[in-house]
């Protein structure tokens, strides 16, 4: 599984438990509400925003949600005070 597939998995299994749709996801994470349906048709990111998208994702997970198995969850990012 590449990058953006596994951005796509966590990014789908996040609409899930929210109950939100990909294009909601995509505008949390990214400001975007295209961008992640947009990769799904093919479209590629660069580097450092994948890095920033997934963490996102980890620090805004859902508390009963299992992260998705098989990919990387990256730290939590400690909030300054």
């Amino acid at each position: 599984m590449d990058s953006i597939d596994s951005l796509l998995k966590v990014a789908r299994a996040y609409a899930a438990a929210e109950g939100i749709d990909l294009s909601t996801a995509s505008w949390r994470a990214l400001g975007d509400t295209k961008k992640l349906s947009a990769m799904e048709q093919g479209a590629d990111i660069q580097v450092r925003r994948f890095e920033k998208t997934m963490s996102w994702f980890s620090d805004n997970w859902p508390a009963n949600t299992e992260w998705p198995e098989g990919i990387e969850r990256p730290a939590r990012q400690q909030v300054a005070s």
